[in-house]
């Protein structure tokens, strides 16, 4: 019987690795295009994975011809915003849908979360002429502006808001915080694992978004990485090493963020605190 779960288990790794590799393989084959020299047949077959003569200067060629840094710096700076207060609001707004009664509570929760049906497209207009009469075209905040909070962010902090135990919160009220204080103290640290979660899918989002930030930048300073990119493939069209190069590197900082993170994405006992 022992043979045979190891057996199970042996087959069900070797599935997952191929999987993995499935998945993997465009990203490898993009990094493997922007480490090979120009000597190299990029097209060549069958295809050959790893570079002969592994070099750096199409990422040297890449940070040269374009202001790139100028581009990471905005995206960052877009990115970080964006998530810090999709959070805010997002969690603002789905704790009194969660924890307080009020009339018209579950009618608002449900507004809210239909909204997850409408696609962009059909609100990019009414955003644009929005942000045009608030003054925020070529700027950072008009870049922020349409994901300052969302449907999903309210309905994933929602549902962690009410897997918190109602002891936490009572323990709360009975050391005298307030509903700001209960909200902010015990509340938020309480579901750190959805919040870690949403700033993820926010930063991957905010990071890799193209369309908007093409509609409302004229200013060649505030592109982001994506657009970037763009430019990039524009210029540089003959030459995929190049734009594999910039590809890595707008898609470096998304890596090293979910590996980083990806460790806080784990439940947690969130009545560890009320036992006893």
């Amino acid at each position: 019987m022992t043979l045979i779960k190891s057996k199970n288990w042996l087959w069900m790794y070797v599935l997952l690795g191929a999987i993995a590799l499935i998945t993997l393989f465009p990203l490898l084959w993009l990094l493997s295009t922007a480490l090979k020299s120009p000597t190299e047949n990029i097209f060549a077959t069958p295809l050959q994975l790893l570079p002969n003569q592994p070099t750096l200067n199409n990422f040297v060629s890449v940070w040269q011809s374009l202001p790139f840094g100028q581009y990471l710096f905005n995206s960052t700076l877009v990115a970080v915003l964006t998530v810090g207060l999709n959070l805010l609001f997002c969690a603002a707004s789905a704790y009194p849908i969660a924890r307080l009664s009020f009339p018209g509570r579950d009618w608002i929760f449900v507004a809210i979360v239909s909204t997850i049906m409408i696609p962009f497209q059909i609100v990019m207009i009414p955003l644009y002429i929005l942000t045009v009469q608030m003054g925020l075209r070529n700027t950072y905040l008009g870049m922020i502006f349409p994901n300052l909070a969302s449907a999903f962010g309210i309905f994933l902090l929602r549902q962690a808001f009410i897997s918190v135990p109602k002891e936490m919160e009572e323990a709360g009220r009975m050391d005298g915080c307030s509903e700001l204080g209960l909200w902010w103290h015990i509340m938020l640290p309480a579901i750190r694992p959805a919040l870690v979660t949403l700033a993820i899918f926010v930063f991957i989002g905010s990071w890799s978004d193209f369309i908007w930030p093409l509609i409302v930048i004229q200013d060649e300073q505030l592109y982001t990485l994506p657009l970037g990119v763009a430019k990039l493939a524009g210029t540089f069209s003959l030459d995929w090493r190049l734009v594999a190069a910039g590809s890595v590197i707008s898609i470096a900082p998304v890596l090293i963020l979910f590996l980083f993170l990806q460790r806080y994405i784990v439940p947690t006992e969130t009545d560890a605190g009320v036992k006893g």
